[in-house]
C-alpha cells in the first residue's frame, strides 16, 4: 500500500489550499478516507472523513470551510481548505483503509500566516 500526498504549503490567513492523496496497492473504491492533522505540540486529530459511499463528516473546527472528496476512478482523495485560519497550521495526513485509521500518507505541511 502506498499513499502519496501532494499540495500544501504556505498561505495567508483567509486563503485556500488543496491537498491530494493518491492511493495504490489497495481497493480504494472500497475504502474509507480520512484526513488528519497534527499541530506542533498537539495530538493528531481527525479533520474529515469520507466513506466508500461518499458520506462525509467534519470536525467542528473545519465545518463549512473544508471539503473532502474522492475520485475512485483516479484512486485519489482531495481536501479543499478555504478560509484558512492560523489554527489550521499543522502537518496533514491522509489515511485510507477499510476502517480508519488505516494506512498513512507521508504527511504534508500547511502553514497559515497572518
Amino acid at each position: 500500500v502506498r499513499l502519496v500526498q501532494s499540495g500544501g504549503g504556505s498561505v495567508a490567513a483567509g486563503g485556500s489550499l488543496e491537498l491530494s492523496c493518491l492511493a495504490s496497492g489497495l481497493r480504494f473504491s472500497l475504502s474509507a478516507v480520512g484526513w488528519y492533522r497534527q499541530a506542533p505540540g498537539k495530538q493528531r486529530e481527525l479533520v474529515a472523513t469520507i466513506t466508500m459511499n461518499g458520506t462525509t463528516r467534519y470536525a467542528d473546527s473545519v465545518k463549512g470551510r473544508f471539503t473532502i472528496s474522492r475520485d475512485n476512478a483516479k484512486n485519489t482523495s482531495h481536501l479543499q481548505m478555504n478560509a484558512l485560519k492560523l489554527d489550521d497550521t499543522a502537518d496533514y495526513y491522509c489515511n485510507v483503509g477499510l476502517l480508519l485509521p488505516g494506512h498513512w500518507g507521508q504527511g504534508t505541511q500547511v502553514t497559515v500566516s497572518s
